[in-house]
């Protein structure tokens, strides 16, 4: 059934509009954000491929415009306005953690965790905290394979010295879902915690973000739990 087709009362515009967001189902808010469908096919048909096609709404948010416009029915403009809503409710949830305070490995790990989630490379991240452990930003550092090269301490801390940090946490993922500290995540832990101390910017914590799996309960591990940063 086509929208114009339904009586007023039951359109997810003015059911939202009443009722609010909870009212509606998933295919229903993608509709009121889709707007319209094409000729003879209804935007909750639109909208219901949408869902089909990427399976859930997690990689539907994190689709490209280009596989966005691969769904019949939804052309560029569709597209964009999908991929602003999506970038705003990443925004909101990265709002959620400022100005929190992060002491706990699990914490960062839930700031984190929709961040890397589905990455194909590690990525190499530092959370810049202040004098009171209050997040100040996020900033990432390198993209690929973890080595010496490309985390380098002066791009680690040439951020944080900026951002007027007193603290930082390194974080980075393993694609593989195994977040078990390799030998050189631990000489890189090193190198960074000695020019920490050099530069008076502490360096609290390394988290390294997986999947859980097999005989792992967690996502996460921390090297400051495991013994490799210490005071």
């Amino acid at each position: 059934m086509l929208i114009r087709e339904m009586p007023e009362g039951e359109r997810p515009r003015e059911r939202l509009a009443s009722k609010g967001p909870d009212a509606l189902s998933k295919e229903e808010l993608l509709a009121v954000l889709l707007r319209t469908g094409t000729k003879g096919r209804s935007v909750l048909l639109v909208a219901s491929d949408l869902l089909k096609t990427f399976g859930n709404l997690h990689d539907l948010a994190r689709a490209t415009i280009d596989e966005l416009q691969s769904v019949p029915g939804v052309g560029r403009d569709k597209a964009v306005t999908l991929a602003a809503a999506f970038g705003l409710f990443k925004k909101l949830s990265e709002e959620r953690f400022e100005d929190t305070v992060m002491q706990q490995p699990e914490q960062v790990a839930a700031y984190m965790r929709d961040e890397v989630r589905d990455k194909s490379v590690e990525t190499f991240y530092i959370l810049m905290l202040n004098t009171r452990r209050r997040l100040i930003k996020r900033h990432v550092v390198s993209q690929g394979i973890l080595d010496t090269i490309l985390v380098h301490p002066r791009e680690v801390f040439r951020p944080a010295i900026a951002a007027n940090a007193s603290a930082i946490i390194l974080v980075h993922n393993h694609p593989s879902g195994d977040p078990t500290p390799s030998e050189q995540d631990i000489m890189v832990t090193h190198d960074l915690v000695r020019a920490g101390k050099i530069l008076r910017v502490q360096v609290l914590d390394h988290i390294i973000m997986g999947a859980v799996g097999g005989n792992r309960t967690r996502d996460y591990c921390s090297l400051r739990e495991l013994g490799h940063i210490n005071g």
